[in-house]
C-alpha cells in the first residue's frame, strides 16, 4: 500500500493538496506518538504495546474521518491493514469469553509496530512534497 501510494506520486498520478501534505503531516506525527522507537516498543509491556498499536490505529481512523478522494482510501487501506490489533488481548481470559480476542505473538507485535513506522515514514514523504 505504501509503496503504491509513493509510486502514483512519484510518477504523478497522485499529485498532493496542500490541505492533504497537511493531513499526512498530521497523521504522521500521530502515529510517530503512538509508536515510538523500536528499542523503546520492545522495553514495555504487553498491554502498553497493544494499546499503542490501538492508538496507532485510531490515528489513522480519525485522519480518514477528515478527508476524502485518494488520501481517504489510503487511510482506508492503511486501517484495514492495522485491523487485526483490533483482534488480539494482552491479559488473560481467565475463563471468560474473549470475543475471539487472540494473545499476538512477539513477532506480531514488532510486525504491526514497523508497519505503524512504515506508514509515518510515508505519511512524512508525503507532507514534504512541494516543501522544498
Amino acid at each position: 500500500m505504501t509503496e503504491e501510494a509513493e509510486r502514483l506520486i512519484r510518477d504523478q498520478v497522485w499529485v498532493l493538496t496542500s490541505a492533504e501534505r497537511y493531513a499526512a503531516a498530521k497523521a504522521a506525527a500521530e502515529l510517530r506518538a503512538a509508536v515510538g522507537a523500536e528499542q523503546s516498543q520492545q522495553s514495555l509491556s504487553q498491554v502498553d504495546r497493544l494499546a499503542h498499536l490501538r492508538g496507532a490505529l485510531a490515528a489513522v481512523a480519525i485522519a480518514l474521518a477528515h478527508v476524502h478522494g485518494r488520501l481517504a482510501w489510503f487511510f482506508g487501506a492503511a486501517a484495514t491493514a492495522l485491523t487485526p490489533v483490533l483482534h488480539w488481548r494482552a491479559v488473560p481470559a481467565e475463563d471468560g469469553p474473549t470475543f475471539g480476542a487472540v494473545p499476538p505473538t512477539p513477532e506480531q507485535y514488532t510486525e504491526a509496530e514497523e508497519a505503524v513506522r512504515r506508514l509515518e515514514s510515508t505519511l512524512v514523504g508525503m507532507a514534504r512534497i512541494g516543501t522544498a
